[in-house]
């Protein structure tokens, strides 16, 4: 498949918004505000990494990377989500390219590490591991992953951006 993975630009904001609200429209587990979520944090100029996924000169993916906060102090955490790819191009390894390199882009950044919430079945692959016993009161344990990068063995909790409770 010939993608290209870039930058997104502002030229993007609303292709970015409509892919991302086509693909958690049908999920169940969606609570419909994944796209006003990328919208609020750009806003607050706290996408630390937003990249897209381009195909045949539209946008076919994005991904967006926070920064999130240790309870420890420790710098150089980000949090991973939302992902989404255009219905019509998912199960075509977009997602997975678009993970990829992002992870790429946090390794340069020499980041301590990156958490999500998301199915262990999925983002293992990636090298995400379960953390139930570090995940914040308010997200779900069995799905809290964190991705070790410069910090091999997380010892604190480690919160998402406030923007993800809506605030």
């Amino acid at each position: 498949m010939d993608i290209c993975i870039r930058p997104e630009i502002p030229d993007d904001y609303a292709a970015i918004h409509d892919v991302t609200k086509r693909a958690f429209a049908p999920t169940p587990y969606s609570d419909g505000d994944e796209s006003d979520l990328i919208d609020r944090l750009r806003k607050a100029e706290a996408l630390a990494i937003s990249l897209v996924a381009e195909k045949d000169a539209r946008i076919a993916g994005h991904i967006a990377f926070s920064p999130a906060y240790a309870d420890d102090r420790s710098q150089g955490w980000y949090a991973l989500g939302p992902v989404a790819v255009a219905p019509e191009l998912q199960r075509q390894n977009i997602g997975s390219a678009l993970i990829n390199k992002g992870i790429d882009l946090l390794r340069e950044r020499n980041a301590a590490g990156c958490i999500l919430v998301g199915n262990p079945d999925y983002y293992t692959r990636f090298g995400f591991l379960p953390f139930p016993s570090l995940a914040p009161r308010e997200q779900p344990a069995e799905y809290f992953m964190i991705l070790p990068l410069e910090t091999k063995q997380p010892q604190a909790t480690v919160q998402f951006h406030a923007l993800f409770q809506g605030v």
